[in-house]
């Protein structure tokens, strides 16, 4: 009777989540920043109380809350063209999000799947794709991207298409480390003793072992494609105005910054609490993630 009290209390309330209550203070404050940034970037339309292209030059360069010559509305002010920087925020937080998750992805994607096999066939498959990295990695990618975008332009798609290459051979390197680590294995090998495909072996043994620093690397490479966009945004090759990203707001607010901090200071913390939340995060699901720290 004792045990069965006991255990029930342990549980909690009937709103207990388990992931809630694994998880420490610092997780917890993350979680909270990175789902109150998911919920503001999809409802943007909903809450974002003006359109972010509208302008006003009247209205040009008015102060945020608090300070004079306040405008009513323009809670964190406006920019030069007197468009408000709360919407353009919200709008820049949505399609930066957007960029930064697509570029990850697709970098996941193609990194990993070539590190995968690249660990598994070995001999010249292997050889060409780590040449392949080794290219990559001794040429800058700014030099890579601006390129990209002086033949293609800047529109979405390509600017999508830049970011989803940037960091690939991360990946690649990373997971094909892991599989020649891994097929040594003493599991690994009694698999192919027990005449196991090689496409079993890679997915059913494989890939769960490689999960936790693929999810470091994810959360590294997001974190990095904001900068990158925010690189590319600050010399005129991002994202194109009217639009508006994070990392474009702090370009062009860079020459306002003397007279009117608000301009970048704004996007620039919803960068940081954007990256800081994905950082955690990342962390704390790599650990949840690494087979080998559950079955200690």
């Amino acid at each position: 009777m004792t045990d069965v009290t006991q255990t029930s209390s342990s549980r909690g309330t009937p709103f207990h989540i388990p992931m809630w209550s694994d998880a420490n203070w610092i997780v917890r404050i993350a979680l909270l920043v990175g789902l109150a940034l998911i919920v503001v970037a999809l409802a943007a339309p909903l809450i974002a109380p003006f359109d972010p292209n509208d302008q006003s030059l009247i209205s040009r360069l008015r102060p945020p809350l608090g300070f004079e010559r306040y405008k009513d509305g323009f809670f964190l002010g406006t920019d030069e063209l007197g468009r408000d920087i709360l919407s353009r925020c919200i709008y820049g937080l949505r399609l930066t999000f957007a960029l930064a998750l697509a570029g990850s992805i697709i970098g996941l994607l193609i990194g990993g799947t070539l590190g995968l096999l690249a660990g598994i066939a070995g001999g010249v498959l292997e050889d060409l794709v780590m040449g392949m990295v080794d290219i990559q990695i001794a040429i800058p990618f700014t030099l890579i991207a601006l390129l990209i975008l002086a033949v293609m332009g800047s529109s979405l798609d390509v600017m999508i298409l830049v970011l989803g290459v940037y960091g690939w051979e991360q990946y690649a390197r990373i997971v094909r480390a892991e599989v020649k680590k891994l097929i040594q294995m003493p599991f690994v090998e009694a698999a192919q003793a027990a005449g196991a495909t090689p496409l079993r072996i890679a997915f059913r043994h494989i890939l769960p072992n490689v999960v936790s620093p693929i999810v470091v690397q994810f959360t590294l490479n997001f974190s990095n494609i904001v900068i990158l966009e925010s690189t590319l945004s600050f010399l005129g090759l991002g994202v194109q105005p009217p639009t508006a990203t994070l990392g474009s707001m702090v370009g062009i607010g860079r020459d306002y910054l003397p007279t009117a901090p608000w301009i970048v200071l704004v996007p620039a913390a919803a960068i940081l609490l954007l990256t800081f939340a994905v950082q955690i995060l990342g962390d704390w699901l790599r650990d949840k993630a690494d087979v080998r720290l559950r079955t200690r």
